[in-house]
């Protein structure tokens, strides 16, 4: 299976932030949206970071008050893992699992086209499992 399959599933609607927005305006739209991370990209639409909830955390717990007003290029993480929409699942999953990380951004032609998490790749599989198991289940009970 390729990430494409997966992005065709559950669609490549991406809510980005700009890399001039504040730390203020990024936790907002992580709150407004119910997400977790936030792809950081510039005017073109290229990939630069990625800010997330966990980086919210470190910066009340690491500057205390006034971190709101911050620039995201200041505090997002740079160079993020990314995939292909041509790469294969399983060896998305492999970096996730090894890198601790939970979404990985899609880039094509150094563009952010898409972005899929664990919930994402374990939705298809297990979608794609219970459709094989009907099918068999099927075949063995003899129904067309």
């Amino acid at each position: 299976m390729l990430v494409r399959d997966v992005l065709r599933e559950k669609g490549n609607r991406v809510i980005s932030i700009d890399v001039d927005a504040t730390v203020h305006e990024a936790v907002a739209k992580l709150v407004q949206n119910n997400i977790g991370s936030l792809p950081v990209v510039d005017q073109d639409g290229t990939l630069l970071g990625i800010f997330a909830e966990r980086d919210v955390l470190r910066l009340m717990h690491n500057r205390g008050e006034g971190f709101g007003r911050m620039k995201i290029a200041e505090v997002m993480t740079p160079g993020p893992v990314t995939c292909g929409e041509m790469d294969d699942v399983n060896d998305v999953m492999g970096q996730m699992s090894e890198r601790r990380i939970a979404k990985v951004p899609v880039v094509a032609d150094g563009v952010l086209v898409g972005i899929i998490s664990v919930g994402d790749v374990v939705k298809v599989m297990y979608d794609k499992v219970a459709a094989e198991n009907h099918h068999l289940l099927s075949y063995i009970h003899g129904a067309v």
